[in-house]
């Protein structure tokens, strides 16, 4: 659960005498480590996905998580029974809808320009948080969605995508990824809700839901692994997991605030790999309308106080 304006980030464990002060706090590490787990998902899906189809990426995403999740559920012997079970499973359509389309635009666009629109979503969950969980929204907040919806027609490049000089990306993919974005945002609405919740239990949920109905959706299209396919589909899962346990930890041990300005490292991270394993160059106008988004988000998180988040 997110810090509350009240919380204070636990405290550092004490350090010898003499000894340098880290440049980074342990929670801060944690966060740069849940960006970094994140971009490697993505990577994983964008490889997976050049021969299985979507439906098949989320359902072994799913049954992967939900395993780990529950083993971690027995570990802290939580309760898998809760008394709001509709809102857990409206939770899990949510983010499976959400996942789906995200998969689609990270296979067909290029991996940082997937990443930096689904990263419009907390813009797009005050939004939705002000409007059906009644949280106060100002009017500088929807100037900022705004601006940051200035920024994703600068990645997106609409008009050379309508066939207009330039080179632009289509169509389909960029509604994908806003689908997605939306679609998140609508997700993390109802985790706020949920907040009495054990966090296990409500990935639980979310993957449990994925996996029962993205399994009978992927039988007509699935394709068998070969080999290494098995590893590359178990990584997607796993690093999923890793990403979700350190972006706890990280929100458990800083304030909310300061530890998911951190998160925009997987836009970073996301750039490399694309550069590295896809050969793909952001070009100038990506670089700009990234940094449009993400001003934009971070000033965000300044507006609100950490608990609101």
């Amino acid at each position: 659960m997110p810090a509350t304006s009240r919380e204070q980030p636990l405290p550092d464990l004490p350090r010898p005498a003499g000894a340098a002060t880290p440049r980074l706090s342990p929670g801060l590490k944690y966060m740069v480590a849940s960006a970094f787990f994140f971009s490697l998902m993505s990577l994983l899906v964008k490889l997976a996905g050049q021969r299985f189809p979507t439906m098949e990426l989320v359902f072994a995403r799913a049954l992967v998580v939900s395993t780990l999740a529950l083993v971690a559920i027995r570990v802290r012997r939580a309760s898998l029974a809760s008394p709001d079970m509709r809102l857990l499973v409206l939770r899990g359509l949510f983010g499976l809808a959400a996942l789906s389309c995200f998969y689609y635009s990270v296979v067909k666009l290029p991996l940082a320009v997937a990443t930096v629109l689904h990263f419009t979503n907390p813009l797009f969950t005050a939004l939705i948080a002000g409007i059906f969980l009644g949280e106060a929204l100002r009017l500088r907040e929807v100037a900022l969605t705004l601006a940051s919806l200035v920024g994703v027609v600068i990645v997106a490049r609409p008009v050379s995508a309508l066939g207009l000089p330039g080179q632009g990306y289509p169509l389909p993919a960029l509604a994908a990824a806003l689908a997605g974005a939306l679609l998140s945002a609508a997700a993390y609405t109802l985790v706020r809700r949920l907040r009495r919740n054990d966090p296990m239990v409500v990935v639980f949920y979310f993957a449990a839901v994925s996996v029962v109905l993205a399994g009978p959706a992927m039988i007509p299209v699935a394709v068998g692994p070969q080999g290494w396919e098995w590893v590359l589909l178990l990584g997607v899962g796993v690093a999923t997991f890793l990403g979700q346990v350190f972006l706890t930890l990280g929100l458990q041990r800083e304030l909310a605030g300061r530890a998911m300005s951190y998160s925009y490292l997987q836009i970073v991270f996301a750039g490399g790999w694309g550069y590295v394993v896809f050969a793909e160059v952001p070009t100038v106008d990506t670089v700009i309308g990234a940094a449009v988004i993400v001003a934009a988000t971070v000033l965000l998180g300044r507006l609100r106080p950490a608990g609101s988040e």
